[in-house]
């Protein structure tokens, strides 16, 4: 157990109780504390009662001590957030990059938190890591670009880890955006008090990020959640992975957005949505997800069908998992009472009564940012990991 991170979970604690708790000697804890006192991440903050000695000294855990970025990656743009280790990422700035093509797309990204982190406002503070949300199938441990089905095959195998960690000089994490969503909900979100849940990521792709047991599910190669490419329809629409009829490619962003393109024609001419196109010559989906609150309309149609799909899928999952909680997230979790209604229904259709009747299903409050979110969590997991790894006791140097 990382003596960092009994101090992080305990307001105040003495030397004594980090021994009795960990079994280690007193003199290993005092070296280990000494070091976190010097690096920044303890603080000694007054004295306890005694207990028939010395009173003991109570230590706090420094929550000021760094800080750490969160990156989201999307097709067309990137998020950033900023928090320390103890609040909720609350800066964030997004800006418009087409990430299809790494060979440029990775120039601007490396300009632009190079940018930040040594502006007037962020020169003074210490960033300990960065961690991204990327859209693709990602070799953990390596960082290295598997397969990106919605980036384009040029990110295929491209080695993203290494080449920012040489551009910035701290250490970067990297893992897909749905596991990195989960993590969110598990600092941040609905998820604090939960040690299994299922975060289905609905935007640009369609994925799931699970945790089991306090620990996010990886795989045997790290590829798992990929609820995005379970078939759903035979023959249905082809899929950017290959297959035809994939969830992701019936319910996805740019699914929706061209299924209502190829039936506008169709669509009544008092449908609102249908005077939007008209007027616009273009739809968008913050169109759909607008117009949608209106009954009767095309836009609420689609987005019914959409929650009845992917809660399709989503039951599969809760029968397989047994989740205490699921969430959905991303930017078409729809805040509206006809979405989750609908889609709670038919996860109470297709799960497995005694499973999915005491799985709780609920819109995550993290919102479209919980990607970014999930970034910052995941740069705060990894550098608490081993509060005695170069990369903490490394710091006061950078």
């Amino acid at each position: 157990m990382a003596i960092l991170n009994i101090i992080k979970d305990n307001e105040l604690i003495s030397r004594q109780q980090i021994a009795e708790m960990t079994g280690l000697t007193p003199a290993a804890i005092t070296g280990i504390v000494r070091e976190l006192i010097t690096i920044g991440f303890v603080k000694e903050v007054g004295l306890g009662e005694s207990q028939g000695g010395r009173r003991p000294v109570h230590l706090k855990f420094n929550g000021k001590a760094g800080y750490v970025l969160g990156v989201e990656v999307t097709s067309k743009e990137i998020t950033l957030a900023v928090t320390d280790f103890e609040n909720i990422p609350k800066e964030m700035h997004t800006l418009a990059i087409d990430m299809k093509d790494p060979s440029t797309a990775i120039i601007e990204l490396k300009t632009y938190l190079e940018k930040f982190i040594h502006s007037k406002k962020h020169q003074n503070k210490n960033f300990l890591s960065i961690a991204i949300a990327f859209p693709a199938i990602m070799q953990n441990e390596t960082g290295v670009v598997k397969r990106a089905v919605n980036l384009g095959g040029k990110w295929n195998g491209f080695p993203l880890k290494v080449t920012l960690e040489q551009a910035l000089g701290i250490p970067v994490f990297i893992d897909t955006n749905s596991k990195v969503a989960a993590l969110g909900e598990k600092w941040f979100g609905g998820g604090l008090s939960c040690k299994n849940l299922i975060y289905i990521n609905m935007g640009e792709g369609i994925s799931a990020g699970i945790i089991m047991d306090d620990r996010i599910v990886q795989g045997s190669q790290g590829y798992a959640g990929q609820i995005g490419h379970t078939v759903m329809m035979d023959q249905g629409p082809l899929c950017n992975c290959g297959n035809r009829g994939c969830l992701e490619a019936i319910c996805a962003i740019p699914a929706l957005l061209r299924k209502v393109e190829a039936e506008i024609p169709f669509i009544s001419e008092n449908d609102t949505l249908k005077k939007r196109f008209i007027l616009n010559e273009k739809i968008k989906i913050s169109d759909i997800l607008e117009i949608a609150h209106m009954e009767d309309s095309y836009a609420r149609d689609l987005l019914r069908k959409t929650a009845r799909y992917v809660a399709r899928a989503t039951a599969n999952m809760i029968n397989t998992c047994n989740p205490d909680k699921v969430f959905i997230g991303g930017k078409l979790a729809v805040k509206s009472p006809f979405f989750i209604e609908e889609f709670r229904n038919n996860i109470r259709v297709y799960a497995f009564p005694e499973v999915g009747g005491t799985t709780s299903v609920t819109i995550s409050n993290l919102g479209e940012n919980s990607g970014v979110i999930g970034a910052c969590a995941l740069a705060l997991t990894n550098l608490l990991k081993s509060p005695n790894s170069k990369m903490i006791s490394g710091v006061e140097n950078h």
